[in-house]
């Protein structure tokens, strides 16, 4: 993890997790099976390659369950890392029990969070020397946006605004409901003298009205790579140019190659299939 984390508001996320599992209970199957003085090895293994993230948080997760118990762990790689399958990620010894306890809360995030860096990189490579920069959206889940976005920096990609004090991005609704675009942006920067505004557009003509009236970032919502292409000829440097909706991997490379400044994905934390990681016991 980095300093831009609230470790604390991790560990209580964490330790809420860890509860949703054990319910106020025990592993009874984990508590039949295992002598509670048993010690072993345990492996976190990739099972596809992709790139990790999140092992701090599963070394979290451990360390909690375990509790008083003395726990060993050692990482053989950073998050941020590519790896392949079969690659160790991480070596765990410890109290059977407390493993297997942990087992599944530990790679529920773990392989979540991987899962968006993997699918961010892969639109970082895919828009590669083109200039452009991948960004990610508030479409996360639920308590997770800090953790979710965290992933797409280990991924390569930029992180948006965290919340919605952070910076204003004013959409349709709020122009319709301030009867326009420049009426919308004149009302934010005369609230916020010195926020940061992006406006989202869907025609070209609102992208110019938005530069008349100071944006210095706009959103270009559905465009096709022609009108993207046009918006960022008639802007002409005079804003930074974001598309956004509907993009996919397959036109990213198209739509970067337009000039606009970034793409806004919503996908890298509301749609990125988890990386399959697997926990492994290893025989004593």
């Amino acid at each position: 993890m980095d300093d831009t984390l609230d470790r604390q508001w991790v560990e209580d996320l964490v330790r809420a997790t860890i509860e949703e599992d054990l319910a106020g209970g025990v592993d009874v199957t984990t508590t039949s099976t295992v002598e509670a003085d048993q010690v072993s090895v345990a492996e976190l293994v990739a099972r596809e390659a992709g790139v990790v993230a999140g092992l701090e948080v599963a070394e979290l997760v451990i360390r909690l369950v375990a509790g008083k118990e003395e726990v060993e762990i050692e990482h053989s790689v950073v998050d941020g890392a590519a790896v392949k399958a079969g690659d160790v990620l991480m070596t765990v010894r410890g109290k059977t029990r407390q493993l297997l306890t942990a087992e599944r809360t530990t790679l529920n995030l773990l392989c979540h969070l991987s899962g968006v860096a993997t699918l961010t990189r892969r639109w970082v490579d895919a828009v590669e020397g083109t200039g452009a920069v991948i960004r990610d959206t508030r479409k996360t889940m639920p308590l997770l946006r800090s953790l979710e976005k965290y992933a797409v920096r280990c991924g390569g990609g930029k992180n948006h605004r965290m919340a919605l004090s952070d910076a204003a991005l004013i959409k349709d609704n709020h122009v319709i409901a301030a009867g326009g675009v420049a009426e919308a942006f004149r009302l934010v920067r005369k609230a916020y003298p010195e926020i940061s505004i992006e406006v989202e557009v869907d025609t070209i003509e609102d992208a110019l009205i938005a530069v008349e009236a100071g944006a210095e970032l706009i959103l270009l919502d559905n465009m096709a790579v022609p009108q993207l292409r046009e918006a960022v000829q008639k802007v002409d440097g005079r804003a930074r140019l974001e598309a956004s909706g509907g993009l996919t991997l397959d036109d990213a490379r198209a739509v970067a190659e337009t000039g606009v400044d970034y793409l806004a994905v919503g996908a890298l934390t509301h749609s990125a299939p988890v990386l399959d990681i697997a926990m492994d016991l290893q025989a004593s």
